[in-house]
């Protein structure tokens, strides 16, 4: 969040899932962003930023020689509110209603 004269605005971000080829550096990627989750495991991180510097960050990221791939996290571009569609719980109403 950011104070504008006043006013509050919200900074967009966006993930970045990171696969790994050794969990061992992951610190290096606390100064592209916020680092979130590191999956030691499967060899992943996910990092947040600004969604504008999205891509730059992603390129340098990529540049590093511990990191295997780079993807962007969709979510923000999926629609999260969904119409039209009934609750199991009304479903349920409608067909014990025509008994």
């Amino acid at each position: 969040m950011r104070h504008s004269k006043g006013i509050l605005m919200f900074i967009e971000r966006q993930g970045l899932v990171v696969w790994l080829h050794t969990v061992k550096h992951t610190k290096v990627l606390q100064r592209f962003g916020n680092l979130h989750y590191v999956s030691r495991r499967m060899k992943y991180a996910v990092i947040y930023c600004n969604m504008d510097d999205i891509d730059a960050i992603a390129k340098e990221i990529a540049t590093i020689t511990f990191v295997k791939k780079v993807e962007p996290s969709y979510k923000p571009f999926i629609k999260l509110e969904f119409e039209g569609k009934k609750l199991d719980y009304e479903k349920q109403e409608e067909l014990v209603d025509k008994d």
